[in-house]
């Protein structure tokens, strides 16, 4: 049996967390200064599209991406049981796995 690739496992992944809900009582809600909101849909966006595209996002995707991890890094740590700490956990490991993964467009 092979390996699981990084794009099968981003796709998995995803799949699985497209049947989460995001946290209601999060909505309007932020922390580090960053609307969770926002933070969720652009991270997922760029998940969506590397999926989309084969394994492959253009540098600009790939920019907003490593904002969102990095922002992620700020906004994890702060928070609590009842924000559904998994969920934002599970969201930052896609988007590292896309980050890491070689295959990244020129364009």
């Amino acid at each position: 049996m092979s390996k699981e690739t990084a794009f099968e496992a981003v796709s998995r992944l995803y799949q699985e967390f497209m049947e989460l809900p995001f946290p209601p009582r999060l909505a309007g809600a932020d922390r580090a200064g960053f609307d969770l909101v926002m933070l969720d849909s652009d991270t997922a966006g760029c998940v969506f599209t590397w999926i989309k595209n084969g394994g492959e996002l253009e540098a600009w995707g790939r920019s907003i991406l490593l904002r969102c991890i990095a922002r992620l890094d700020r906004v994890i740590p702060l928070l609590g049981e009842a924000d559904a700490p998994e969920y934002w956990h599970r969201l930052r490991e896609m988007a590292q796995l896309v980050a890491d993964s070689p295959h990244v467009a020129t364009k």
